[in-house]
């Protein structure tokens, strides 16, 4: 019995975990985008960058944590 309890216990905190993540993920990424001049469009360009790789080890070690 506690095995199954301690099972469904890790696949409910796996699953709010992964939810948090993603949500924190999608607002860092979303929002209006203004248009913007050259040195800034550089900003937003590897903020975006940033945002993908975060996704990308974020997916990793769910991945890994399985």
């Amino acid at each position: 019995m506690n095995q199954i309890f301690n099972r469904m216990t890790r696949m409910a905190m796996n699953r709010l975990v992964n939810w948090t993540m993603r949500k924190g993920m999608k607002g860092l990424d979303s929002g209006p985008r203004p248009k913007s001049s050259g040195p800034q469009r550089e900003l937003d360009k590897s903020a975006r960058q940033a945002v993908k790789r975060a996704r990308q080890a974020a997916r990793v070690t769910r991945r890994i944590g399985r």
